[in-house]
């Protein structure tokens, strides 16, 4: 059996994030038959523009995006909430994904939306929109897989989420719908 790739993208760009430390968790957590890759240059691609989405031309760091998501058998967002949604970064990737219309790297592609917020439910607000927006761009938007970790200043303080058991064991829960995402795939 080989492995499954499941492509992570962390939607916030802080060196100390919360959201990047979960991604990690959910890296070390990963069944052995899944490889667990975080994409780590959502800072440095150029916000969406048509005009340089031209075959030939497209920025490297675009490219380079597009070419690991179509590589990928899975898609993991992973995302906190600024202001009530998604951060800039993680929606532009979005869109770099998304194109061209109808064919980008996202269409049909599992994909599941998790995060972690500092506020009481733990960035839902955000999450929905990334399912949203990814769904609209063609993404097979997985809805059982969700984890929402709330008050993550402060539960992360001292312990990496790798080392909190519920986070942990709802990880292992996530990985059964990604599982099962992939066995549908295959059949189809």
């Amino acid at each position: 059996m080989s492995k499954s790739t499941v492509l992570t993208l962390v939607g916030s760009l802080r060196a100390e994030s919360t959201n990047q430390k979960l991604a990690e968790a959910i890296q070390l957590n990963a069944p052995e038959q899944v490889e667990v890759v975080i994409h780590e240059s959502l800072g440095n691609i150029p916000f969406y523009n048509e005009d340089i989405d031209v075959e030939g031309q497209v920025p490297a760091a675009a490219a380079a995006l597009r070419a690991a998501a179509n590589e990928a058998d899975a898609l993991l967002l992973v995302t906190p909430e600024h202001n009530g949604t998604v951060p800039a970064s993680l929606k532009n990737a979005i869109d770099w994904l998304s194109r061209p219309f109808g064919a980008g790297a996202l269409s049909g592609k599992p994909t599941a939306v998790v995060g972690t917020a500092f506020g009481q439910y733990g960035g839902v607000w955000a999450q929905d929109e990334a399912r949203k927006a990814v769904g609209i761009a063609g993404a097979r938007v997985l809805e059982d897989a969700k984890l929402a970790v709330p008050g993550s200043m402060v539960r992360f303080a001292e312990v990496h989420p790798k080392d909190d058991a519920e986070v942990v064991e709802q990880i292992k829960g996530l990985f059964s719908v990604l599982a099962n995402a992939g066995s549908a795939a295959e059949a189809a």
